[in-house]
């Protein structure tokens, strides 16, 4: 018998199959923003999609760029930062996202490390961008959206400043999407810089495609074409967690918040929405169930809240989920990682604050020893996690040094454990860990019992110099609005807890916990307080 040879057809994974997809098939579906001054703007699938495709004429014909060619995005959720982003990623040029909230001379660095000739701002992130312009001369292009450039002020620098909106109006509408390998990149983003300088993640069309199938999975994110996702984690902080690829994929209406994610604005966005999926981080959920709280409000449409970027206090997952009537996934991912990693599946009724869910298919995960060494057992012990998988770091952006072993695994600096469901449980930062007296101290573990109290918003717990013990644990707490806790209670939670000699020398106070740019607590910032005896 003679053996007969099929084939399948070669369609490369490149991301603007998602929009071509979404404008093909749910044109109707809207993509919306919030305003604070007016009401929300909205627009379909496929009116975006041509909007896009003008602006990759824009930035072709009027611009040059050429694929390859890094653009810099300086913007907050918005409509108009979506169809610059496809535009950009559609042409095969890369998109390179900047953290408005990092400091001005770190993102001048980066802009200039990724050779950034053009950046697309914010009309209200212009004089933010001039200061970036003056230390990142290479810049020579700012592209003004959402706004005017009434901003911009004209006698600073010589840098050419022009609004993108009159562009669209006049700009072809047959530009090519798609014409480069899957393997090309398709995005650039930089690390908080939270523990020295930021590293640049590179994705590529076939890395950024395969994770947000992924995010569509059932035990993932699930995301239907009857949901209305609100998009609160910001697009300049890993692609937004792959939603922009993924909800046009779904066919889902995505409703982006803009700058203002106040828990008054949220409210309005969602009930006005009809929202029915939330992704953002734990602080961010706090300020919502604060506001409902204070004016008896209820959110019926609101059903999941998917939370990521920091460690969730189980009496915060109570509070929420309580206040809400809605089901939180919790999940855990890195910038390395595309990011997501892993998350508890929202089906699951023995769901946990401290898990961190289970990985889908195409990322594995590893415990090691200190040296790199897998543990024996991988079940029920704690060790260093390691992943690896198709949309996992390989190298750094300008580095030559690959990130990974030579058997592929990125070192996350998590520690973790796994239990026999396979649920992730990160039990700390490697970098965290207090070594007092030759022996270590897990912050995680006090934040842990401090955090359930309800009386406390925010707790974390860093290492002070001490000349006897080499270092000793302090304990940082903001508490709740109009509650207050004497400092023997808060220790005296501890007790039975953690073993004696864990419980913090001292406890500070402050009004407000400071934040990193992607929301999570800012330990760099409290060791640089607190931190010496």
């Amino acid at each position: 018998m003679s053996i007969i040879h099929g084939a399948i057809q070669d369609f490369p994974l490149t991301l603007n199959t998602f929009l071509d997809h979404a404008a093909k098939w749910h044109p109707r579906v809207q993509v919306v923003t919030g305003r604070t001054d007016a009401d929300s703007t909205r627009i379909g699938y496929t009116e975006l999609r041509q909007r896009s495709l003008r602006i990759s004429a824009v930035l072709a014909d009027k611009f040059g760029v050429q694929p390859g060619d890094r653009v810099g995005i300086l913007a907050w959720n918005t409509q108009a930062h979506v169809e610059a982003w496809y535009a950009i990623m559609g042409m095969g040029a890369v998109c390179h996202t900047l953290n408005p909230r990092l400091l001005e001379a770190q993102l001048a660095s980066i802009a200039a490390r990724a050779e950034c000739s053009i950046i697309i701002v914010s009309a209200d992130l212009a004089p933010l961008a001039q200061q970036i312009v003056k230390r990142a001369p290479a810049v020579t292009r700012i592209i003004i959206i959402d706004g005017s450039m009434s901003q911009w002020d004209s006698t600073a620098g010589s840098v050419s400043v022009c609004e993108l909106e009159p562009l669209i109006a006049s700009a072809r509408d047959n530009a090519v999407w798609g014409a480069f390998d899957e393997r090309a990149p398709s995005g650039l983003c930089f690390t908080s810089g939270t523990t020295g300088e930021p590293k640049g993640v590179t994705y590529t069309h076939r890395s950024s495609f395969l994770h947000a199938l992924r995010l569509l999975q059932a035990n993932v994110m699930g995301i239907a074409c009857t949901d209305s996702v609100l998009t609160v984690v910001p697009i300049y902080h890993a692609n937004a967690w792959g939603l922009p690829f993924a909800v046009p994929a779904a066919g889902a209406k995505l409703v982006l918040p803009g700058r203002h994610t106040d828990g008054a604005a949220l409210a309005r966005l969602i009930a006005a929405e009809g929202v029915t999926i939330a992704v953002g981080v734990p602080t961010v959920w706090l300020g919502l169930v604060d506001y409902l709280e204070s004016r008896k409000i209820k959110l019926p449409s609101l059903k999941r809240i998917i939370m990521g970027g920091a460690p969730l206090p189980p009496a915060l997952m109570e509070r929420i989920e309580k206040k809400l009537g809605v089901v939180v996934q919790t999940s855990w991912g890195m910038t390395e990682l595309s990011p997501c990693g892993t998350m508890s599946p929202h089906s699951d009724a023995e769901r946990s604050a401290g898990a961190s869910g289970r990985p889908a298919v195409g990322v594995d995960l590893l415990l090691t020893n200190a040296d790199g060494q897998p543990l024996p057992e991988q079940r029920n012990v704690e060790g260093h996690l390691r992943v690896r998988g198709a949309s996992v770091i390989e190298r750094y952006f300008g580095e030559t040094v690959r990130a990974t072993d030579a058997a592929g695994w990125f070192d996350t600096g998590d520690l973790a454990r796994i239990d026999d469901d396979g649920n992730l449980f990160i039990t700390g930062r490697s970098k965290d860990l207090i070594k007092s007296g030759g022996e270590w101290i897990n912050p995680t573990e006090i934040e842990a019992v401090i955090g359930a109290l309800p009386e406390v918003s925010l707790a974390a717990v860093v290492g002070r110099t001490d000349p006897k013990w080499g270092e000793r644990p302090i304990l940082v707490v903001e508490m709740r609005e109009k509650q207050l806790l004497s400092d023997d209670i808060l220790l005296a939670s501890l007790q039975g807890r953690v073993a004696p000699w864990w419980v913090p020398d001292a406890i500070v106070r402050v009004p407000q916990m400071p934040l990193t740019s992607t929301g999570k607590i800012d330990k760099m910032r409290l060791r640089s307080q607190y931190g010496v005896g």
